[in-house]
This record gives C-alpha cells, structure tokens and sequence, in this order.
C-alpha cells in the first residue's frame, strides 16, 4: 500500500464526503478507492470513517488522523517544490472560485499572462456569489469582494474597489436625475441581498469622515450581482457596485454615473484560501499574480485593504 497515496484519498474522502467524489476529484477508479481506505484502517487497526447511505463522516480516530494527514501532505508538497523543479515551475491543478463579475470582467480576459507564465498549471474556475466551503468542496482558493468574515481562512487583502452609484437613462427620465442625497427621498432602489448572510444592503455614501446609510423604497430585491445590474437596467432603481463592473454598460450608455460628486465607500477584494495551503506553490503564485494584476492601472482598483458593500460580482 501506497500510504501516501491512500491518506490523500482519505483527506479527499472526508473534505467532499463521499468516496465517489473522491475518486472522481482524483481522477481514479472507485474501486481503488474502497480498496486503499479498507487497506489503511487495516493497517492503522482503526476505523476512519462512518459510511451511511447518504454520507461519509470521519470516526473521532479519523478526525483526529485527518488533521495529521492534512499537515503531512502540505509539508511534503513543500518539500518537494523546495528540491524540484517545481518551485520554479508550478505544476497541477488548482481549483479556485470568484463572484461571476469579478471572474468576466477582471480575472479572466487576464488569465492568458498567468498561464503563459505557469503553463503546467490547471486551472478550474467557479463563478457565483454563493459562499463555497472550501474544504468540503476542494477548493483551493476564493476571491471575495467585500469583508472576510471566515476566520478560519487565511485571508490576502488584494485592493480597494472603486465604486460608484449608478441608474439607467429611462428610470432617470421617468423619476429625475438627482443632484442632492435630499433629493432621493423620490427615488427608488435595487436591494442586494447578501447570498451569505442574509443581510439587506441599502446604499451608502461617504460625506468627509461621516458613513450616511440610505435606505429608499424598492420593488426588487435580488441576491446576486448579474440580477442586481440587470434590474438596474430594467429600470427598477439605483445600485451601488465597483466601477470596473459598469464599464462596459456605461460606456454603451446602458447604465448612468449619478451623483458623482458624493463617493461611495471602497470595497474590499480579499484571496481566501485554508490554512493547509498555505505553503502550496500553486496557491502562492496565483495570489502574486492577482495581487500584480490588481496593481494595473485602469483597472479601478488600488492596492490597500479593508471596505465593504454589496455588487462584488
């Protein structure tokens, strides 16, 4: 028995829950799978996991071997990239998850640099705004705009986001164009609901040192940055989202900059990813090259930490 081999396939086991997403992430049969984990609790004399009909969970024995193993597997991947290739080279595939607009406006059309610069590299790219459980899903790394609220994660602060108010030119024609936060008391707007939390966000704006809090009717609520651009385009009310998610509808004329003199609260785009990947090469370049991307002018983003508000997408 491989036992290296055999105590990856039960981190996968236990991180996804079952033995066939295991063997499908790791791309073996799933019988090789059954057969390495009854080899290992033979050898151990222990019993690592519980399998009911609906899932797997570790025993308190596994539990407590998953953490081992979990802290082996990274220091000998460290330890080879220190002695190989690898360090230079950075090989494998690395799964990473982002909000939809961060992924189509931002990473993506940039991701032919990073793959011309790390071509062993594979990468897997989710995009949604729903939280993701890295562990359970294997997912090496998140990128999130707003505050990190999962302590549990190492979190990497990549830049500020610019954001601005925006409305499109039929609502405006229909209700005005307002030049005062006074003058929105006869407005309307979308209400982002954070997928997360549950959390209801109004808008928000910043006068000098003071945060003013703006809640205004609405007929829409929505929980994900596609749906809180597309009613804004509808016609439904205002939004507040990052500049570089509105380029291309403002320069088409689709969307409206309002109240430009009065800015909007920055937000945060953070690089989370677990504990255990701490030292992965694959992790660590990919968060240098997001961080470089980030820093590049035109992109409405600058390089300091901390803000919050919904439309990170």
């Amino acid at each position: 028995m491989d036992r290296f081999n055999a105590m990856r396939v039960f981190t996968r086991i236990v991180e996804l829950g079952g033995f066939a997403k295991a063997a499908d992430s790791l791309q073996l049969p799933r019988a090789s799978v059954t057969v390495l984990i009854k080899q290992l609790e033979a050898h151990l004399g222990v019993q690592l996991l519980q399998r009911t009909t609906r899932q797997v969970s570790p025993t308190l024995d596994g539990a407590a071997y998953y953490q081992r193993c979990v802290q082996l597997l990274t220091d000998l991947e460290e330890t080879e990239a220190v002695f190989s290739t690898q360090r230079q080279n950075p090989r494998g595939t690395l799964s990473i998850d982002m909000p939809a607009g961060i992924g189509r406006y931002l990473v993506i059309p940039a991701l032919p640099t990073f793959t011309a610069r790390y071509p062993q590299i594979d990468l897997e790219i989710g995009l949604n705004d729903r939280p993701v459980d890295l562990i359970r899903e294997g997912v090496d790394c998140v990128l999130r705009g707003g505050l990190a609220l999962d302590e549990s994660l190492v979190a990497r602060p990549l830049a500020m986001m610019d954001q601005i108010t925006l409305a499109s030119p039929a609502y405006l024609e229909r209700m005005g164009v307002p030049e005062t936060l006074e003058d929105l008391g006869r407005h309307q707007m979308v209400e982002y609901v954070s997928s997360a939390s549950g959390k209801r966000f109004g808008l928000e704006f910043e006068l000098g040192a003071e945060l003013r809090l703006v809640n205004l009717a609405k007929r829409v609520a929505v929980n994900s940055s596609d749906a809180y651009f597309a009613a804004c385009e509808a016609g439904f009310g205002l939004i507040q989202a990052p500049h570089y998610h509105a380029m291309r509808q403002l320069a088409e004329g689709i969307l409206v900059h309002v109240l430009p003199g009065i800015p909007v609260p920055k937000m945060a785009l953070t690089a989370l990813y677990p504990p255990h990947r701490q030292l992965s090469q694959r992790v660590r370049v990919f968060v240098d090259w997001l961080v470089e991307l980030c820093a590049q002018p035109g992109t409405g983003l600058q390089r300091q930490a901390c803000g919050n508000h919904p439309g990170g997408g």
